[in-house]
């Protein structure tokens, strides 16, 4: 999608302080959303900050961001795509803050983020008389512009997930879907549909775009992914990001603007050709790397090993030995039972701050496997989370004790046995 942005300057000698919208600026969009989502998780989850900590580092992070964009009086790149990453990161928390901690409906949130959304448009038709991207030449131009990007993160967080779940796409019909839709958005524009208009509907859709992709990258391979992790998929991200936005700074001259022939209108074949490099050098990491890791896999003989024997106490005190094995819609769910098998023992010697240590393994392994899980079976998915947080919850506790960790851990484990064959 192409949209002229001619450098505009204003009576106070401010120039636009947005990029061209070509080829590259896509590219980095979706990196950067994809990028908002791995960073959240791996720093709520893998990292151990939570939702409160990660929460904070990243708004006061946006803050000093966007103090120094408001600052600059022309277009830097390496400072507008730094508030877009963080834009994306914050605008996820949101959602996730409304949905996971208040538990705000996916469709409530959509809805109102939609008419957020349609207010900070209405309001800043009604000062500026223009929504034009290449206009963005004043602080409160800019503000409304900001604000008009932070709320289309939070609502393509919410529609995508709220898509994703009613529909149960999954991550890869997911990617197809977001993607079909924003090709059908690109031929609207190419067929006369306004430029305004179908730059922020892609806009919103690249989240929920690179939300998949990402979840495409770091989902286990039994779910179809391609078992990156977080941590790797960010950094991969981000340094593709680096190198186009390194480009783009040194295409800009000392005054501010892309010199003669290197921006959009003297070098699109140049902007196409970087943007497809950029893709393709992703494609093709994620797949080495996913590659490499499933031979370094097959070579482990404890790699994949799906089932796990489960020690039971029945009701007369007699110990018997289960082979888990779920074969619901969900799948082989043995590598979760493990984990619970290992907490359940020692809530059973009364190790709490063992079990609480070991448990941080089942959450990081549940949050990871959501995107390929849940769309399989809903309804035994949210059985099981339920379950799950409130081991979580017991064992985490001011005080907790032994005989609720015991009764949280040890509903969770009947029902992995009664999946078993579901």
């Amino acid at each position: 999608m192409s949209i002229a942005a001619d450098r505009l300057v204003n009576s106070r000698g401010w120039l636009t302080k947005v990029p061209a919208i070509t080829a590259t600026f896509w590219v980095i969009k979706v990196l950067s959303t994809t990028v908002g989502e791995t960073v959240a998780d791996y720093l709520n989850v893998s990292v151990g900050l939570g939702p409160a900590v990660t929460d904070g580092i990243m708004l006061a992070l946006l803050a000093a961001a966007l103090v120094g964009q408001f600052r600059t009086r022309a277009h830097t790149p390496w400072i507008y795509w730094l508030c877009v990453v963080l834009v994306s990161i914050v605008g996820t928390q949101i959602t996730d803050l409304l949905t996971d901690t208040l538990g705000v409906p996916l469709a409530v949130s959509t809805a109102v983020f939609a008419v957020i959304l349609a207010v900070v448009f209405t309001v800043w038709y009604r000062q500026e008389r223009t929504l034009a991207i290449a206009s963005i030449n004043t602080p409160r131009r800019e503000a409304f512009y900001w604000g008009a990007i932070l709320t289309t993160f939070a609502l393509g967080t919410a529609a995508g997930d709220f898509a994703t779940e009613a529909l149960n796409l999954g991550f890869r019909n997911g990617a197809l879907v977001f993607g079909g839709l924003i090709v059908a958005t690109w031929i609207a524009l190419r067929l006369g549909a306004g430029q305004v208009l179908t730059f922020w509907i892609a806009y919103v859709l690249t989240r929920p775009l690179g939300a998949s992709l990402g979840d495409l990258l770091t989902q286990d391979k039994d779910l179809g992914g391609l078992a990156l992790g977080a941590s790797v998929t960010s950094l991969l991200f981000l340094v593709a990001i680096l190198l186009l936005v390194v480009r783009e700074q040194l295409l800009m001259s000392r005054h501010g603007v892309v010199e003669k022939g290197a921006g959009p209108n003297g070098g699109r074949g140049r902007d196409y050709a970087w943007a497809g490099a950029a893709t393709l050098a992703v494609v093709i990491a994620g797949l080495g790397l996913s590659l490499a890791q499933g031979s370094s896999s097959s070579t482990d003989p404890q790699a994949g090993a799906a089932q796990a024997t489960i020690p039971l106490t029945a009701s007369d005190g007699t110990s018997t030995n289960q082979v888990v094995h779920p074969t619901t819609k969900l799948g082989n769910l043995g590598k979760f039972a493990v984990i619970v098998s290992d907490v359940q023992a020692k809530v059973g010697q009364n190790d709490l701050a063992g079990a609480r240590t070991r448990v941080k393994d089942l959450e990081v392994a549940w949050d990871d496997a959501e995107a390929g899980l849940k769309p399989r079976d809903a309804s035994r998915w949210h059985q099981l989370d339920d379950q799950i947080d409130a081991v979580l919850t017991a064992l985490r506790a001011p005080k907790p004790t032994q005989v609720d960790c015991a009764a949280a851990v040890g509903t969770l484990m009947h029902t992995l046995n009664t999946f078993d064959g579901g």
